[in-house]
């Protein structure tokens, strides 16, 4: 057998046996009236399946194996919440198998049931070296059936991130700002500096910050020395004020910095250094600082721009990437992608979470409004389903890519995907 329980359950959910006449191992007639829900807890594979047998009507859970013997091997002859199956549905019998009270369960053999193609289709997916397993076939599927389960998948990852947004609020005792400072710093951040930035909102909380909201100098002091890159010797001006400046904040707050040692600079490019990223972000503190209460008034993605336009960085960053290194004159304003990354991937999740943990739908339709809004990504994941065929209009399908990428594709759960079902079942 090249093929695992998890095929047998694609089979047994969508009915791809030849159901003509069913017969049980033990020569009773079998009729399928309804296979059951799929249980991903503990217990029997189907719940609530509705069969007859030899005439007789069942309704109950169906287990499913590869051998009739594994039932044994998992151990289940010792546990009376088997007792209720009423179909142990394999691919080989080769052992009868009793309840806890020594009554035979019925079983059914799928070994030859299904046509070859579907374990041929499933063995290519599953054996595939491409980027991802449907990558030859996702582009010719019907693009309602794509973009419906990728409806539902840009909803799902919200879903999973809120619960992270939850526990780092419960670590803020359910301070909303504080949690979104955290957020929106790491993503600034990128993935390559977001630990270092998510530790620098550890070790700055924003309540200091909003004691010095009136002064420009003051915050950038306190990110750029908390961030450990105050503690070098300097000659120019502009760090020499930071660097006295921090020196008064740090014994006042008894603060102490991070290693410098942490933040990454190979391989990227000089806008994206984390020295200019921490000098927009602090620029983006200086002008709008209670930042997540301005979101929640944001009713338009022009409302939102506004917040991340025209930051008020300071100038020394037009000419330089490091402190001590002078280069030619650059714009150190966020770009736009920069700027619908943030959207995409903090305020909308954030409204999403607020309206999930609220009871307000508005606010969370208002994050799936602004997806659709909002330009597609462009990162190696999304590109990849572009090559294959995928039309992507909008960051909403371009966000459902990227957790099909990640909880479907990577992990081979094409039995789990109805792009993948939609296939194995041509």
């Amino acid at each position: 057998m090249n093929f695992n329980e998890d095929f047998l359950h694609f089979i047994w959910r969508f009915r791809l046996f030849n159901s003509a006449r069913l017969i049980c191992a033990d020569g009773e007639e079998l009729r399928v009236v309804n296979p059951g829900i799929s249980n991903k807890h503990a217990g029997p594979d189907f719940s609530g399946a509705k069969l007859i047998i030899d005439k007789t009507t069942w309704i109950g859970h169906v287990e499913i194996h590869l051998k009739s013997s594994d039932w044994l091997l998992h151990g289940h002859q010792h546990d009376s919440f088997y007792d209720g199956v009423i179909l142990h549905v394999v691919y080989q019998h080769d052992q009868p198998i009793r309840r806890t009270n020594g009554s035979i369960v019925p079983v059914l053999v799928l070994q030859g049931l299904f046509s070859d193609q579907l374990l041929v289709n499933y063995k290519e997916l599953l054996t595939t070296v491409n980027y991802f397993p449907c990558e030859k076939h996702i582009g010719h599927l019907d693009s309602f059936i794509v973009n419906t389960f990728l409806s539902r998948l840009v909803v799902e990852r919200l879903q999973q991130k809120s619960e992270e947004v939850f526990q780092k609020l419960n670590v803020n005792q359910g301070d909303w700002e504080q949690t979104f400072y955290c957020f929106i710093a790491r993503n600034f951040g990128f993935k390559v500096n977001a630990v270092p930035f998510d530790l620098l909102t550890a070790i700055l909380p924003q309540h200091i910050l909003l004691k010095h909201k009136d002064s420009a100098l003051q915050i950038e002091a306190l990110l750029f020395g908390q961030a450990g890159f105050l503690e070098q010797e300097f000659l120019e001006a502009y760090p020499l004020e930071l660097q006295a400046e921090y020196g008064f904040l740090k014994k006042k707050y008894h603060l102490k910095p991070m290693s410098r040692s942490l933040w990454k600079f190979l391989r990227m490019r000089p806008q994206n250094f984390p020295t200019v990223r921490l000098a927009q972000f602090s620029a983006l503190i200086l002008k709008s600082n209670q930042l997540f209460s301005k979101v929640l008034t944001a009713y338009t993605l022009s409302d939102l721009y506004v917040l991340f336009n025209e930051l008020p960085v300071n100038e020394y960053w037009q000419t330089h990437y490091h402190f001590n290194k002078k280069t030619k004159e650059v714009v150190v304003q966020p770009g736009a992608a920069s700027i619908d990354n943030v959207i995409i991937n903090s305020v909308c999740l954030f409204l999403f979470c607020y309206g999930k943990y609220t009871d307000q739908p508005d606010l969370m339709d208002r994050a799936l409004d602004f997806l659709e809004k909002l330009p597609a990504e462009h990162n190696e994941v999304v590109n990849q389903y572009r090559y294959a065929g995928v039309k992507i209009g909008n960051a909403f399908t371009s966000q459902g890519l990227l957790q099909l990428n990640k909880c479907y594709c990577n992990q081979k759960k094409c039995l789990n995907c109805a792009v993948g079902i939609k296939i194995l079942r041509k």
